[in-house]
């Protein structure tokens, strides 16, 4: 057993945190990363210049962390470009990506290594714990059987760095649904393999970018490209969403 715990101590998890005027929730995210009861972690934080308080939190954390966390302030072309960067600058075997809103399980990261086989292209994911107005709406974990269905959850995905390497990061292409098209494309590749963990790892809290009508669109453009659906479907599909947002007065 001493000789597990060894092995996998010495297994470093890179954690990155975009963030871009998150003042209000990214406290909660970073003290969810410093609390891991796995040790061997390196924080990355991407800001992507922030003009409220969120760098004062950043620093103040920065000194609680360490030499284990890193961030950089500067302006970026969106939250998977700020990600992008992130995954350049991580040095783990295995990276997870927890945004500003979200927030690991204590031992979300122990659970993570637990299942780890040293697979050099592998997405290991687990359970999700989604919020709605501060208020517990479902747990759930999803598979990737059915990844042409709806997405498994990201915030409880964990990458190797060789998958990443190997078969691409995100297509900044796409502005909300990239993480979707990542795992897609791992699936298809067929040359990742999708390791189960049946504990709850992340809090997701649902709102933002992931539920606006632009959003909506940019899935619709995802679906058509992996033959999903249609150019009809979604010229459909597209036109139903804008004559209900002009008949609810929101356009």
């Amino acid at each position: 057993m001493r000789i597990r715990q060894v092995v996998m101590d010495n297994i470093l998890v890179s954690i990155i945190t975009v963030c871009y005027n998150s003042e209000k929730t990214i406290r909660q995210t970073m003290d969810s990363v410093l609390k891991q009861t796995y040790p061997n972690i390196e924080y990355i934080v991407v800001d992507g210049g922030s003009t409220d308080g969120t760098l004062a939190i950043i620093r103040e954390f920065k000194q609680r962390f360490g030499t284990r966390m890193h961030y950089v302030s500067e302006p970026d072309h969106g939250i998977y470009d700020a990600m992008n960067k992130g995954i350049r600058m991580a040095h783990g075997d295995i990276i997870g990506i927890i945004n500003s809103d979200d927030y690991y399980e204590a031992d979300a990261v122990e659970k993570v290594v637990g299942a780890y086989e040293k697979e050099e292209c592998a997405v290991l994911y687990g359970g999700m714990r989604t919020w709605v107005d501060e208020k517990e709406e479902s747990v759930w974990i999803r598979s990737p059987e059915f990844l042409e269905q709806r997405m498994i959850g990201h915030p409880a995905c964990f990458v190797t760095k060789g998958a990443y390497d190997k078969y691409g990061v995100f297509d900044t292409r796409y502005c909300s649904v990239a993480d979707y098209d990542l795992m897609l494309r791992y699936k298809k590749c067929k040359g990742v393999r999708f390791i189960p963990i049946y504990e709850v790892l992340a809090n997701f809290r649902i709102g933002g970018m992931c539920s606006t009508q632009k959003a909506f669109f940019d899935l619709l453009d995802l679906q058509v490209h992996y033959g999903m659906i249609s150019k009809r479907q979604r010229r459909i599909q597209r036109w139903k969403t804008k004559i209900t947002a002009i008949f609810n007065g929101r356009q």
